[in-house]
């Protein structure tokens, strides 16, 4: 009955939102923003340690975006999904391949894919938008590159736009209507958040995506975003202060936002507007794959801790971080999104034996042409029933 409720909610969300295609309607407007994180309350179940949220009910959005029993939603869908991206060796993408030309291994053991989407299929992408002040130098230069971004997307792809400062707005939840995503991002507005200036919530944004407007989607999902790293919402350092829980707290911390991605298949597309540290190398990260990057040490090699932890979210869920110094402008790091998008694969499998909480690994191999290099995220989180 959870599941059902939630389902009917993000139907009737959507339905809320649809514009009527009579002859008669001459304007087409983006819907009244909400307030995502408006009375949300989270609580951590001391039997597994997992954060779910939910409404009080004295919140702006609680008739809007009611969350009660997503986590259900998402652990009665096991399927597991994984986007993937393959290089020949001169890096050019590799396209055309078909499903018999895949192997995916969870934890070492060979699955049967029973879903593969070779980009017949449109991707599902949350555009997040840091509209705390210390972007408002960017803002003219990040709505145009947004609008190019949307541009460049396949007609089947849906987006979803949302902004944040201290509180995460839903200005239009997934939509194909090129017109209305246009109006939705220009509805961004830095100045308009002044009030809103307590702090930047970039993780808190990125957790009430995963877990309000993601479930019931399949096939490729993302998350493009666009921000400075520098967060004030979970008092994160790289000493471990906001990484994981402590007992007896319910406030959410990296790793609950790292593990509602993950069970959800979200990959994440971030654009630091910041300067790449000198030793953050792509070499670098690849060396780096297999271990987390949240240690002291990261500071005595000149990386930022706002930088590290966009890292290894990124490290952690699968996608890409991208430097603004790098791409020259946000348009450009904007189409390097949309290109790496456009050439994934997405395999889909149901796991041969009953999936224990917790994260697995994942492999994905190509066999039959030649030396190729296989990229998607190493590993998912099963949560716990």
């Amino acid at each position: 009955m959870t599941a059902l409720c939630c389902a009917c909610v993000f139907v009737m969300l959507t339905l809320e939102y649809c514009v009527s295609a009579s002859p008669l309607q001459k304007k087409v407007k983006p819907p009244k923003p909400v307030r995502m994180d408006a009375g949300v309350e989270t609580i951590r179940n001391p039997a597994n340690g997992e954060l779910t949220f939910r409404r009080n009910g004295n919140g702006q959005a609680g008739s809007d975006l009611e969350v009660s029993g997503r986590a259900a939603l998402r652990i009665n869908v096991n399927l597991v999904e994984v986007s993937c991206t393959v290089f020949a060796t001169d890096g050019t993408s590799v396209r055309g391949l078909t499903e018999a030309d895949f192997h995916v291994f969870d934890d070492g053991v060979e699955q049967q894919i029973q879903h593969f989407n070779g980009q017949s299929e449109g991707a599902s992408i949350a555009l997040i938008i840091d509209a705390s002040p210390s972007v408002l130098p960017d803002t003219d230069a990040m709505k145009a590159a947004a609008q190019e971004l949307i541009a460049d997307l396949s007609p089947a792809d849906q987006v979803a736009v949302i902004d944040f400062a201290e509180h995460t707005f839903l200005l239009l939840p997934f939509s194909q209507d090129r017109t209305l995503l246009a109006k939705a991002i220009n509805q961004v507005d830095v100045r308009a958040l002044f009030s809103d200036t307590i702090g930047s919530n970039i993780y808190r944004s990125l957790y009430l995506a995963a877990n309000e407007i993601f479930p019931g989607h399949t096939g490729r999902k993302a998350i493009v975003l666009l921000t400075d790293g520098q967060d004030s919402g979970l008092g994160l350092n790289l000493d471990g202060e906001g990484v994981a829980p402590r007992p007896g707290e319910n406030r959410a911390t990296f790793q609950d936002v790292v593990e509602a991605l993950s069970s959800h298949g979200i990959e994440a597309y971030v654009i630091s507007t910041q300067n790449r540290p000198r030793v953050m190398t792509a070499e670098w990260l690849a060396a780096h794959q297999s271990e987390t990057l949240i240690t002291p040490a990261a500071l005595q090699l000149g990386i930022p801790a706002y930088t590290d932890f966009l890292a290894e979210l990124v490290r952690r869920v699968g996608g890409q971080l991208y430097f603004l110094n790098e791409t020259g402008s946000v348009a450009g790091a904007y189409r390097s999104v949309v290109q790496n998008l456009n050439a994934q694969y997405t395999l889909g499998y149901y796991p041969k034996s009953r999936q224990k909480a917790g994260w697995h690994s994942l492999r994905v191999e190509v066999r039959g042409h030649g030396v190729v290099r296989v990229v998607n995220r190493l590993s998912y989180y099963q949560p716990a029933e």
